[in-house]
Formats: C-alpha cells, sequence, structure tokens
C-alpha cells in the first residue's frame, strides 16, 4: 500500500466551525498556486473604449517563453500537476490581434497547440505530451462595460473574484459563476459556469450575449469572429457552442459579453444580474466521530427530498443554494453550507426550513456530545446563522481554501447530475467508500452542489449545456502528493464513482435518475471503454443531445480539427465513414 496523508495515524479530530469546515478541504477546486488579487478600484471598471484600446496597445505582445527561460516551469502544468507538458514555447497573449499572430505562426509552423486562461483543467487538456505550443491568455484580464455592445466584456484570463468585485463595484451587477476565486473565466464560461447563485439565476452561459473567436478555416486561414445570441446561421452556432460546448474546441476565445435576456435600455446596472445586497449564511458541521451509518443515510435522504420537492423555478427556495462536502473520515467531519439572498422572499424563513428538513430525525446540538443509545448521533459542532454582505462572503468561500495554496498536489476528478436523489445502493456505497479505514486521506471528499431552480427554466436545446432537468450534482475528488501513489488514489476514485452506477456500465448515463457529467470536471474515463462499460459515448454523458448540433458548428468553424483534445468535439462523420 503506498503512503498516504496519515497513515500511520488515526484519522484527525476536528474542531470545524463555521468557516473552517469547508475550506480546511479541497472544495471544488484543484490544487493550485495562490495568486495576489487584482486592484478592484471600480474607476478601472469605467474604462472608455479608448482606455481599453490604449491599454490593449501597451500590453506585451509576441512573448514566447522557451525551456531557456526562468518562467517555463510554471507554465508547463496547471493546477492539477498529474498533468505536464513540455512544449516547444508558451506563447502569451494579450489581445485578439495577438491572438491571431500567435495562432498564424503555430498553424504555419503546423505546431499541435492547446488553449489556457487559469490552468484549473481538471484533465489533459492543456497539458499533456503531444502538445507542441501552449497558448496563454492569463494576462488578458479586462472587465469593463462595453457601450457599443450595450454588454459587458469579460477577457478570458479574468479570475472569477476579480470579475465579481470589478461587476459589483463598478455597477452592483453580477454573473452567477463558481465560488473558486483563481478559476479563469475563458474556461469556466465555455463550459456553462454555475456557483451559488445558480438556482436564483440560472448558468453562467444564460447570461452570455456575445463572444468573440480566433478560428481556423479549412484553408487555414486565421480570422476573429463575434458571435452574438442574435446572430443568424452559422454564427448563431458559434454562440451557441460556447453556452456549454467546453473550452478548446473552436478557436481562442479572446472575450465575451453578458447582458442578460430580456434587459432592456442603456442603463448599465439593468443588463446584468443585480447582485445581492446582502447574504443569510449557515454552516454546520458533524464530526464524524458522531455520524453512524443510519445518521449519514437520514441525513443524504432529508438532501434529497428537500431537492426533488424544490427542483423548479420561481419560488423561495430557488433563491437559496447549498453545498454538502462529504469528506473523508479522515477529515474528521463532514460539512454543509447554505446561502441565501436576504432580500429575497421569507429569506430566514426558507433557510431555517431547510436546515429544519435537512437535519430532521438528526440530533442536533451545538456542542458535540454521545447521544443515547437507538438515536441518530449526527451533532454539528457549530448551528449558527449569519447576515454579511454578498461580496464579503464571496471572498470567504471563494478564498479561504487551503488545498488551492498548494501548488504540487495531483487530483482526480469525476462529475454526475443527479435527477432524483441517492438510491439506497448509491448511499451504502458513499458510507462504505468515505468510511474505509485503509484509506486515510483528509483531502477526498464528494461535493454535493445544489442544482435545479432557474437552470431548469431553460429548454435543453437552448444552449449547449443540455442538463436542465437535475436537482444537484456531485463533484467526487481526492487529491495527493507522489506519483508513485497514482495506482493507488486512482483505483480508490474509480472503485467509488463506478460502483454508484452498477447497472449503467459505472458512469451515470441519462435517464429516469441520472442526467450525465459537467464537461467543466472533464474525465477521460468516460471515453475508455474499461471505464465507461455502459455502450453509451463519453458525448452522450457530457452532451446529450445537444452533441450533433456542436459537431456541425465544429465542421464549420474549424473543419481541420486544430483545436482539439483529449475529450474534444469531433468532427461528424463523412458519408464515407471518415470524419
Amino acid at each position: 500500500m503506498p503512503t498516504t496523508t496519515n497513515t500511520d495515524k488515526a484519522p484527525p479530530k476536528s474542531n470545524v466551525g463555521r468557516r473552517t469546515f469547508l475550506f480546511g478541504s479541497a472544495g471544488t477546486a484543484a490544487a493550485g498556486a495562490m495568486v495576489a488579487l487584482e486592484n478592484a478600484n471600480p474607476l478601472t471598471a469605467f474604462a472608455s473604449d479608448a482606455a481599453t484600446a490604449a491599454r490593449n496597445a501597451l500590453a506585451p505582445t509576441g512573448t514566447v517563453i522557451t525551456p531557456g527561460d526562468s518562467r517555463y516551469l510554471d507554465m508547463m502544468t496547471g493546477n492539477n500537476v498529474r498533468f505536464v507538458a513540455k512544449p516547444d514555447y508558451v506563447r502569451l497573449i494579450g489581445s485578439p490581434k495577438d491572438a491571431e499572430a500567435a495562432v498564424r505562426t503555430a498553424v504555419a509552423a503546423g505546431k499541435k497547440v492547446s488553449v489556457r486562461s487559469g490552468g484549473h483543467c481538471f484533465a489533459d487538456f492543456v497539458c499533456n505530451p503531444e502538445v507542441e505550443v501552449i497558448l496563454d491568455l492569463s494576462t488578458m484580464t479586462d472587465v469593463y462595460y462595453d457601450q457599443k455592445m450595450r454588454a459587458f466584456a469579460v477577457e478570458p484570463g479574468a479570475r472569477l473574484l476579480n470579475v465579481y468585485e470589478k461587476l459589483f463595484k463598478g455597477w452592483g451587477v453580477t454573473i452567477p459563476g463558481g465560488i473558486c476565486y483563481s478559476v479563469g473565466a475563458g474556461g469556466h464560461i465555455a463550459g456553462g459556469g454555475y456557483g451559488l447563485l445558480t438556482r436564483a439565476h440560472g448558468l453562467v452561459v444564460d447570461h452570455l450575449y456575445a463572444v468573440e473567436v480566433v478560428t481556423v478555416d479549412e484553408h487555414k486561414k486565421v480570422s476573429t469572429h463575434i458571435a452574438t445570441r442574435e446572430s443568424k446561421g452559422a454564427l448563431r452556432d458559434l454562440w451557441w457552442a460556447h453556452t456549454g460546448g467546453g473550452g478548446g474546441n473552436f478557436g481562442i476565445v479572446t472575450k465575451y459579453w453578458f447582458r442578460s435576456p430580456g434587459a432592456i435600455g442603456t442603463n448599465p446596472a439593468d443588463l446584468l444580474v443585480k447582485a445581492p445586497s446582502r447574504v443569510l449564511v449557515s454552516a454546520l458541521s458533524f464530526p464524524w466521530e458522531q455520524v453512524d451509518e443510519t445518521a449519514f443515510r437520514k441525513l443524504m435522504t432529508n438532501w434529497n427530498t428537500w431537492h426533488e420537492r424544490y427542483s423548479g423555478p420561481g419560488t423561495p427556495e430557488s433563491n437559496l443554494s447549498s453545498l454538502f462536502n462529504l469528506n473523508h473520515r479522515a477529515h474528521g467531519s463532514l460539512g454543509m453550507f447554505t446561502q441565501i439572498d436576504a432580500d429575497a422572499p421569507d429569506a430566514a424563513g426558507v433557510l431555517h426550513r431547510f436546515i429544519a428538513a435537512i437535519t430532521d430525525g438528526v440530533d442536533v446540538s451545538s456542542e458535540p456530545m454521545t447521544a443515547p443509545s437507538g438515536e441518530l448521533p449526527a451533532l454539528p459542532d457549530f448551528y449558527e446563522t449569519q447576515q454579511i454582505s454578498w461580496m464579503q462572503a464571496t471572498r470567504t468561500v471563494g478564498t479561504n481554501n487551503p488545498t488551492i495554496t498548494n501548488p504540487t498536489s495531483r487530483g482526480a476528478h469525476k462529475s454526475a447530475y443527479f435527477k432524483k436523489g441517492f438510491t439506497s445502493q448509491q448511499l451504502r456505497v458513499m458510507w462504505k467508500q468515505m468510511t474505509r479505514t485503509d484509506f486515510t486521506n483528509p483531502d477526498t471528499m464528494m461535493v454535493v452542489f445544489s442544482f435545479g431552480g432557474q437552470v431548469n427554466a431553460v429548454a435543453e436545446d437552448a444552449t449547449a449545456n443540455a442538463q436542465r432537468d437535475t436537482i444537484f450534482k456531485i463533484c467526487l475528488q481526492t487529491f495527493w502528493q507522489d506519483e508513485k501513489d497514482d495506482a493507488f488514489y486512482l483505483g480508490w476514485e474509480r472503485e467509488t464513482f463506478e460502483g454508484l452506477f452498477p447497472n449503467t456500465g459505472g458512469v451515470p448515463v441519462p435517464g429516469d435518475q441520472m442526467d450525465g457529467c459537467y464537461i467543466n470536471y472533464p474525465d477521460v474515463d468516460m471515453a475508455d471503454p474499461k471505464r465507461n462499460r455502459s455502450g453509451v459515448p463519453w458525448s452522450t454523458l457530457y452532451y446529450k443531445g445537444n452533441y450533433p448540433r456542436l459537431q456541425r458548428a465544429k465542421q464549420e468553424w474549424d473543419p481541420t480539427n486544430y483545436f482539439t483534445h483529449s475529450l474534444g468535439v469531433q468532427l461528424p462523420a463523412r458519408k464515407d465513414g471518415n470524419r
């Protein structure tokens, strides 16, 4: 058995409280280096088109980082160091014109390229041995209101917290994006994007108005195109492909624009989701030493029931979102973080009833104690609701995550959408795998995230993101340090995930209960017949019935398959069977 964290010790006990229960584990972010936050001066966000052009003119262009450069080592991998590239060079891109020039150079030289914004890709899309050039957009970080487009522009290298800061401080608006502060906007948006405001306001891409993309045609001509929600024909398909079709498939995105559907007028503050002023937050921590299988099943059954009951849009409950960190026993505790807009209808009542519903039948106390025989001994060591500003909550959830300060972690991630709650068999597997005594890594968890609400108000084919009838999604993940332990940790991850779906070949085939996987949590096992034994292709798991349209967009905008990766959208088959 390989060396794992705390292998020679009993699982660590936890004094987990309101904040640390969530942030003492990996959350839903891959491990990566902490970066300094940008200055979020709102005056910067009010930049005019001329000022933006001036900044682009001053931005570094044509910067090439080769193996002899001191920066090269940091560019070889992303936040998951399982995946490493040794490219001929990394090209930093500072503007759309710069992106065109970079692609032309790579195309002319016949170089295999990959595209990176924030570096949080869970799979090998960016960093793998075949990549010869990494096109890096991390220096393109501008966020501003574009008066001509009557929409908010976001460049692909902008980190999510910086996007939230600039939109909120400048105009009091936001997008319903993810909680990990350092994720780059580029890949997050292209894959769909979701977060704690999603049940109330839908996916990030439900507010995507336009996209600017550098593409390569059948004659290897490189050009830039702007496609909007109002475009027709092929341009409409290009916009649509970026509403959940995943990054690195059709070209290089150099800019996104956001304007909510139906927004009217010219006042920027009226054109996008109004950010909450304040939120009510609750954090419950359940010490593992006081949780038996009966209590675990009761908590999860309660979770199932609430989310099945309130899966639709337009109710007071759709303003509430929660994530349950089912940490491995070695972590010391389970944790549930919940947030609701404090100004939403009956916010306090909704939150109170939610907590009561999830903990119903479970003995809850603010002080850990041993429950009498026969009672459910799941006793949170914290039970409190606080009202804080939305931006404060966003910063707290987004930045207090110690795992993302560790730049040397290796990780494995798997995802699934649920249309109905966990079955008894699935709960049996979850309990067994999360309490195994031969597996003692505290940085292991299944994150169960509330879904549905406004997401389910949108038709499956309205965006490329097809999962529009779900109640929650999971991300199963574990992190470790040494390459020699890969087989052990990947074995645990696969055994756990595949054990959840024994009747559908080890994967969440869309059907009555399951609804496939999330492309922003990519997993190449879904394309491996040894791991996906369902006979259902990986493309159906991620895109369902929307895949043929994505293939048509691929044919139109990347007919030579220049932009591709291990789960890349494939060109449609020709009549002769070739692609």
